[in-house]
């Protein structure tokens, strides 16, 4: 085989080329000293690299790919002499401009990389430079000292969704570097502290947060979630403190190293349903002027199909784009050590080039069964904006877990009062058998509320949203948010109703974490993050989203609530089961059961809003050192309750861990023992407890 020493060169200014290497696609450092550019486009009739020097706005070479560098439809050239520290790069496509064709060709644009490293152009939060985005060259030399994903099963996390910019952007987050990478690493303790064993990172590759900027003049919106890609390889830039552009890759792997530290793993949030590119009237950045028909969903008149509310849909299951989302995926697992992906509107991924849902997705299929991917959490928004719900039917191949929106929907109704809710809530708690029977509980992912909607405690504090600062006339935001105010809109000081909203929360964090499944928790609602009733605040920069951290100090009866909730959950496996189970076991009882306030009477299909249920833990069969059981009261009635408790065997006695209508049953000050409890116990108005019975 011919050595690439052989190849002929061609010069241009300081700089030689010569044919380079299809694999792997980007710009990557090869072993001569040089970088090669590589680049798919199957309707491009030219290629033109373009190099710039950094911050410059005319490039300082403009190389045109030879007919013979072109190989199939790739464009590869290797390129020496360059300043790796100093350059940015992009290109230029030739081809036909026909957009009722769904062709967008035009040489005159400089093109984003699809496989860009590093994206330039948006170095510092919420600024642009004045030119357009560009490529990077990354000289990969983090040193992992050893790091490796943690593999925790998944049955057994705690997640923790959190934004990196708002977590500790606020004024009194108390870190040295707020709203960075470096800002998350600080918090680290915290994260410990709480008992939280995994973050899911909302999105942070390269996006465009100047997206549909300033809408309101005087007051700065920016897209500030990050639902809007650019780069689908390079972190965000904006999240990092490092100060010089480049080592934003290196701050977040090590954050990603103290994480796994601590035992924390580290999911994100990935966006390949749509681009920052948008519809017709978007902006042409990378796909649309690369391969717009390949790589979007296109009517026969060239118009976008919109199933993501975006824009535009990405064509996933192309088999060009299959690979690049592989390909993305696999370089994050091997190049910075990532544990899972939570897939934003994964419905779409089942779609084909019509728009119509597929039985047996090309893409879900290589994903569940990829070789580097094997060992990666992999978890599916079940639905998107063309209105495909998939929740409990999401092609799986026993790989992908989803968030369980009707777990949400369930427990929101119940708590809030709602009888007839109470048979679907049961199935809930058992880890949604009807849904995912032939799988295991921790296909369902169990969730109150995240970043998209009501925050815990305005959930309990408004019955309608409050999304007037968006400036879009309070239209933008979901109208139906199962939410009940608990007699007052918003902020109050009625005693009362305070106390009663407080309840409500600790309510729905007993049944949360009592849950099988694996329970998520939306950063900030262990104590009390308000976001003023906007449940939609994509583009509030500012005190709206960030987290209010005041409150962890005044809410620690609430956060401690939750940290014991949490602590007990790790402590007993039953409740972490990997199969559903609802048999006899070695304790001589079911190991979930349910009651009315009599044991073992519950009609499963009959309304109530007073249940209990409770778990007998086999020490043989999970390890542990005796037999334990778990018995939760749920009284979402507006009076009160007398529970009469199960008969445990001999030498048990039933001790209350928590009781949500005690002011300190879990929090403030450390209770020095769990009071006794005799037969019976009295449930008072909205209220839940949980008796041990040991």
């Amino acid at each position: 085989m011919r050595s690439i020493d052989t190849y002929p060169t061609n010069r241009i200014k300081d700089l030689e080329y010569r044919i380079g290497r299809v694999f792997p696609f980007g710009a990557t450092l090869t072993e001569h000293g040089g970088v090669n550019f590589s680049i798919f486009s199957r309707e491009a009739t030219g290629c033109t690299l373009v190099l710039f020097h950094e911050g410059e706005e005319e490039p300082f070479a403009e190389i045109p790919f030879p007919e013979d560098f072109r190989i199939g439809d790739v464009y590869t050239m290797m390129v020496f002499g360059l300043d790796i520290e100093t350059t940015e790069y992009g290109y230029r496509m030739e081809g036909v401009y026909a957009p009722e064709q769904g062709l967008y060709f035009d040489s005159s644009k400089v093109l984003l990389d699809p496989y860009a490293r590093l994206v330039s152009g948006r170095p510092v939060w919420g600024e642009a430079e004045e030119h357009a985005l560009r490529g990077k060259i990354l000289q990969a030399d983090f040193d992992w000292q050893g790091d490796r994903p943690l593999r925790i099963p998944q049955k057994d996390l705690v997640i923790y969704e959190l934004h990196v910019r708002a977590f500790t952007n606020g004024k009194n987050s108390g870190v040295r570097y707020p709203g960075t990478y470096a800002g998350l690493k600080e918090k680290i303790p915290y994260l410990k502290e709480l008992g939280i064993n995994c973050v899911e990172l909302m999105p942070v590759f390269s996006f465009d947060e100047l997206e549909n900027a300033d809408r309101i003049e005087g007051r700065k919106l920016l897209n500030m979630w990050g639902y809007s890609t650019v780069g689908f390889f390079a972190p965000k830039a904006g999240y990092a403190d490092s100060g010089k552009f480049g080592m934003e890759a290196d701050e977040l792997k090590t954050m990603i190293r103290a994480l796994h530290r601590e035992g924390i793993e580290v999911i994100l949030d990935v966006v390949f349903n749509h681009t920052a590119e948008g519809n017709e009237l978007g902006p042409t950045i990378s796909f649309r002027g690369i391969d717009n028909r390949t790589y979007y969903l296109l009517s026969p008149k060239g118009e976008y199909l919109n199933f993501s509310g975006c824009g535009n849909t990405m064509n996933c299951n192309n088999a060009v784009v299959r690979s690049f989302i592989l390909d993305c995926l696999r370089y994050w697992v091997a190049d910075y050590h990532i544990d899972g992906f939570r897939f934003d509107l994964a419905a779409i991924l089942t779609r084909d080039i019509n728009g119509e849902p597929m039985l047996s997705p090309p893409l879900l299929e290589s994903l569940a069964n990829d070789p580097v991917l094997g060992q990666s959490k992999l978890i599916a928004e079940a639905w998107d904006a063309g209105g495909l719900y998939q929740v409990g039917s999401f092609p799986s191949w026993n790989r992908f877990a989803e968030w369980n929106g009707k777990y949400r929907d369930a427990v929101r109704r119940f708590v809030k009062g709602d009888a007839s809710a109470a048979p679907e809530v049961y199935l809930r708690i058992a880890g949604s058998p009807d849904l995912y029977g032939s799988r295991t509980p921790a296909s369902s992912i169990n969730f109150i509320t995240c970043h998209d909607g009501f925050t815990l405690n305005d959930l309990v504090s408004y019955n309608e949203k409050h999304n007037e600062e968006n400036g879009e006339n309070n239209r933008d935001g979901a109208n139906d948010n199962l939410s009940w105010n608990c007699g007052a809109e918003g902020k109050t000081d009625d005693p009362e109703i305070l106390a009663l909203r407080k309840r409500q929360m600790k309510n729905f964090y007993t049944l949360l974490l009592m849950s099988r499944g694996v329970p998520m928790l939306l950063m900030g609602d262990e104590f009390a993050n308000s976001q003023g009733g906007n449940n939609n605040a994509y583009c509030q920069d500012n005190a709206t989203f960030y987290l209010d951290w005041d409150n962890c100090a005044s809410e620690r009866d609430l956060s401690t609530f939750v940290q014991r909730l949490i602590a007990l959950r790790m402590a007993h496996p039953v409740l972490r089961a990997g199969s559903y189970d609802e048999g006899h076991n070695g304790t001589g009882y079911p190991e979930l059961s349910f009651h009315s306030v009599k044991p073992w009477e519950l009609d499963r299909s009959a309304h109530a809003l007073c249940f209990a249920f409770m778990y007998a833990e086999d020490h043989a069969k999970y390890g542990t050192k005796k037999d334990v059981f778990l018995y939760v009261a749920v009284n979402a009635h507006w009076e009160p309750h007398d529970y009469e408790l199960p008969i445990i065997p001999a030498g048990m006695t039933w001790t209350e861990y928590v009781n949500t209508a005690k002011e300190e049953s879990a929090g403030g000050r450390k209770k020095k023992k769990d009071p006794e409890v005799q037969g019976s116990i009295t449930l008072g108005p909205r209220s839940a407890a949980i008796i041990i019975g040991k």
